[in-house]
């Protein structure tokens, strides 16, 4: 069967659909909170309180003053792990507090 020219895939749809509701930095903020513990760890997860994106800064609340030191110094990294994991230019800084 051939495809016609206004036929569009459900994955099409689906993207059409995000970018129109604007829900892609809900998903993203969502596939963070998701993946938080495997790419962080579970003894970070454990000291983390809140996870939470907001116009490309992932903001961090964490419980422990020695791990937000650690944190702070590791902002780079964050963001390059969670960038790989969500796509390039999604989290754009790193706020630990």
């Amino acid at each position: 069967m051939a495809r016609r020219k206004n036929d569009i895939s459900i994955g099409e749809a689906l993207d059409m659909m995000v970018t129109e509701l604007k829900l892609k930095g809900k998903l993203d903020e969502s596939r963070i909170r998701e993946r938080w513990a495997e790419i962080m760890g579970k003894p970070i997860a454990k000291y983390t309180s809140s996870v939470s994106l907001r116009d490309g800064k992932l903001y961090i609340k964490v419980e422990s003053a020695p791990l937000k030191h650690e944190l702070n110094y590791s902002r780079d990294k964050i963001k390059e792990m969670f960038n790989k994991e969500l796509g390039e230019g999604v989290v754009k800084d790193v706020v630990v507090f």
